[in-house]
């Protein structure tokens, strides 16, 4: 649109209240979708529905965002291959030696360093802090709740602070839609000012390390100590499947079959990012080197298997696609994202916002806005990537138009996302810290909201004082 009028809101405004009064995201940003390409057709539902699909279409003719979503499928067929190999297993195995942790800070450092040190995924990062941990937190009678708080804190807080992952590869292809020049500098800058993941994850270090249990936990870790691991009429949110995955008797479990594919994809990134940018590492191509990091750690994997004899070409072929059909959810969020940002910006959603919010709204209240704007969606739909999805389309191009630098309104959308993620009862995340630490999952969410708390209104903070000096 030419001139943007105050129209331009209507679509990603319907996928906020759709995605608060339904919690299907992506119902909500489908209907956002719908609802522009209506208007952009002049308010025909049937050809609008009919360039919804097209502009889905289209979303492929662009080889940085196809690239983005093939890394969203590989990447769930190498979590897959490393679980069916033992690696996770065999790094369970290795640190739960006895000479390793004597201590209960030792116990609660465990669960931090393991969700510190496994950013891959944020499910697999709760998985397997959990299933290292939780035998240890029992022995020394130390709160499940406390494990679970540990364990979601350096789940989805972390990941998004690690731009070599599917998060990272998500945001980025996000920004590259949005037209965002050197859109992985923007992101890492953005990491920096990430102010409620970077509060969440060193809150949970100094509750690891000093034992801190303000409210509802203390009351856990006394109820433990008098020798109860669980409330009264609790329920343990537990699944032994998921948590000890059966494996081929075949299979020994070594840590170096998960060690060494996630060790490649990290190294990968920065050469392709140096390949890609011709010895540049700025200038390199942010979804092709995540695309080539990713397939060399597939690729990894397959030949460790392959030399262990454990796993037949065929075996590599069914897991890794299984593993990439777990993920097709996540695909189709961000291809959902991706169409809502195209018809976002044929709208012109935001230069309006930053047209009317110009000399209105300063900085140092606009950027906490976003904030708690990204937590509410985040908390009533317990998705952060489909809060992701609805909000940079909008803040992006509003701090453009606006001229101001786009790293923070990244940081407070992002930030937002994680936040109200973890704090909502219904978040993936959230659900399975509890089964992972096989506790009553609303006693999971009532000993940690107080934490959450706490990292919301430091950001809060944080983005005030970095509005105002913009």
């Amino acid at each position: 649109m030419s001139d943007p009028t105050w129209i331009s809101l209507l679509p990603p405004l319907l996928a906020i209240v759709l995605a608060i009064a339904t919690r299907q995201v992506y119902l909500s940003l489908a209907g956002g979708i719908w609802l522009g390409w209506t208007i952009l057709n002049g308010w025909n539902p049937l050809t609008g529905l009919a360039a919804s699909v097209d502009g889905l279409v289209d979303v492929f003719v662009d080889p940085g965002e196809t690239k983005v979503l093939l890394f969203t499928l590989v990447i769930g067929a190498m979590i897959a291959t490393i679980e069916s190999s033992g690696g996770v297993q065999g790094f369970i195995a290795w640190l739960e030696s006895k000479d390793r942790v004597r201590t209960e800070r030792g116990a609660r450092m465990l669960a931090w360093i393991t969700g510190v040190i496994i950013f891959i995924e944020s499910n697999i990062t709760v998985l397997v802090a959990g299933s290292v941990a939780r035998p240890l937190f029992d022995r020394y009678r130390l709160s499940r709740e406390k494990l679970a708080y540990i364990i979601d804190s350096t789940s989805a807080p972390i990941c998004i602070l690690v731009p070599l992952n599917a998060w990272g590869a998500y945001n980025l292809g996000i920004l590259s839609g949005l037209g965002v020049d050197d859109a992985l500098t923007v992101f890492v800058e953005s990491i920096f000012l990430n102010f409620y993941a970077l509060a969440a994850v060193l809150l949970a270090l100094v509750v690891a390390w000093t034992g801190w249990s303000p409210g509802p936990m203390a009351r856990a870790e006394q109820r433990t100590r008098d020798g109860d691991v669980l409330w009264p009429g609790a329920t343990p949110l537990i699944d032994e499947s998921v948590l000890s995955p059966a494996l081929d008797p075949k299979v020994t479990p070594r840590a170096a079959n998960m060690v060494v594919p996630i060790a490649v994809m990290v190294l990968s990134m920065p050469l392709g990012l140096w390949v890609t940018g011709d010895g540049v590492l700025s200038e390199g191509d942010g979804s092709t080197s995540v695309l080539w990091a990713v397939l060399l750690g597939l690729a990894a994997a397959w030949i460790m298997l392959r030399a262990q004899g454990v796993s037949t070409v065929d075996d590599l072929v069914r897991t890794s696609l299984k593993g990439a059909g777990g993920l097709v959810p996540l695909a189709l969020i961000l291809l959902l994202s991706l169409g809502i940002k195209d018809v976002a910006s044929a709208l012109g959603t935001g230069p309006y916002v930053a047209q009317i919010t110009a000399g209105v709204i300063p900085p140092v209240v606009f950027l906490p806005l976003v904030f708690l704007v990204a937590g509410g969606i985040a908390f009533s739909t317990g998705t952060s990537w489909g809060t992701f999805g609805i909000m940079l389309p909008i803040a992006v191009p509003a701090a453009e138009a606006l001229g101001l630098p786009l790293a923070p309104f990244v940081a407070a959308s992002l930030s937002g996302g994680i936040f109200g993620d973890h704090c909502s009862p219904i978040s993936d995340t959230t659900i399975i810290s509890s089964m992972a630490a096989a506790t009553d999952h609303i006693d999971h969410v009532r000993t940690q909201l107080p934490f959450a708390l706490i990292g919301g209104a430091i950001a809060v903070v944080g983005f005030a004082v970095v509005g105002a000096t913009l």
